[in-house]
């Protein structure tokens, strides 16, 4: 249930290599607009997101900058002085595109989200895909509004029975996704609909022929390259392999390693203080812990945070009494970047001998599958 919305994905920076910046222009026109307005322009350039602004005088707005490939970007118009009767949530107003080098127009009449995008073909690919995609967005959202619901009554036994429809919506997102891989091999979003289509945890066995069919220039662009980096990680890290050893400081500054724990089964426990679904999972883990713990279970936790007193903090407030340690760097925390860690919550289940048995156990998973292997 991975889109579910309370085990949402925290997504981190994807890696790029360098290549060769080429240009864009962007053209905005809103029609009927009565009140002044600024317009910002979000890129994500490889491990970046790059914010400019532009007021818009008479109607029109303009942008130019680089870019290495095709990128995802944002458009949001800001109303400076909105009429007291607006509602609060229609005062910003967003348009996701895909960014292409050339010229590329937009036209609104007064509200930005609902603009005509010409000049980019990735965002005509873009549409393509959302199209397709259309009715399964709709349902899934539909859906994850039952589960916030279900969530803010806390009914888990109604949560649990929504699970087996999320999983088959997801299932048929992939099929389509997969669909349109193979019938586009060179779309400008291939890659966008690849790391979609993989998810966070990618299944090599499943993910790395859908990539090798992707025509040559979109496997030698620079996200394509950064997906290899994650294919080769996501390979060491499957299940079977061993674990690979790190060592970070924990609180008190001392510092420990994965291979220390040797000899026992040991939980590697990716998360943050700021991670909702993280310390929602939290009393899951803890239980778990304590049933367990004098049967020769461990756990070794890796804050992703970058704040030691936050992550202290949390520590204490949900009564986490196992080892932690963290280089307080956030995304870019040593051990996430060695795992492909680019989601969290997420662990990783290690044996006695120091192989990965199992990965991203939640809730009773935990407890049943220790129950299996420490009897």
């Amino acid at each position: 249930m991975k889109r579910a919305i309370l085990t949402a994905v925290m997504l981190a920076p994807v890696v790029l290599f360098a290549q060769d910046e080429k240009p864009f222009t962007i053209s905005g026109t809103v029609a009927q607009l009565q009140k002044q307005a600024k317009v910002y322009l979000n890129v994500r350039k490889g491990d970046d997101n790059t914010l400019d602004s532009a007021e818009v005088k008479d109607g029109k707005f303009a942008f130019k900058g680089t870019i290495k490939e095709a990128s995802m970007a944002s458009l949001m118009m800001v109303i400076s002085d909105p009429p007291a009767d607006m509602p609060r949530g229609s005062r910003r107003d967003v348009l996701p595109l895909f960014l292409d080098n050339g010229n590329i127009t937009i036209t609104a009449q007064d509200s930005i989200s609902t603009a005509t995008v010409k000049g980019s073909k990735a965002n005509d690919a873009y549409l393509q895909l959302n199209g397709m995609l259309k009715d399964i967005d709709t349902q899934m959202r539909t859906l994850q509004k039952e589960y916030r619901q279900l969530y803010m009554a806390k009914d888990e036994e109604g949560m649990k029975k929504l699970e087996p429809r999320f999983d088959s919506l997801e299932a048929q997102e992939k099929t389509i996704m997969r669909a349109y891989l193979d019938k586009n091999p060179g779309s400008p979003i291939a890659m966008f609909a690849l790391n979609q289509y993989a998810g966070y945890e990618i299944n090599p066995a499943d993910v790395e022929p859908v990539f090798k069919k992707l025509d040559k220039k979109i496997k030698n662009s620079a996200s394509g390259k950064a997906f290899v980096q994650r294919l080769e990680a996501a390979k060491k890290t499957a299940i079977g392999q061993p674990a690979l050893d790190f060592a970070q400081a924990d609180a008190s500054g001392k510092t420990v390693s994965l291979a220390s724990f040797r000899g026992k089964y040991v939980l590697v426990d990716f998360w943050a203080s700021w991670c909702g679904p993280c310390r929602a999972e939290n009393p899951n883990v803890v239980r778990a812990y304590s049933k367990f713990r004098e049967k020769g279970f461990e756990i070794l936790a890796v804050s992703l945070d970058d704040k030691k007193d936050k992550w202290l903090a949390a520590i204490q407030a949900d009564n986490l009494s196992w080892t932690h340690v963290s280089d307080l760097k956030g995304w870019k925390n040593a051990a996430a970047e060695l795992y492909s860690i680019r989601a969290i919550p997420q662990n990783l289940l290690i044996d006695p001998q120091g192989r990965i048995i199992a990965k991203n156990l939640r809730g009773e998973a935990l407890e049943t599958k220790l129950g299996e292997i420490m009897q």
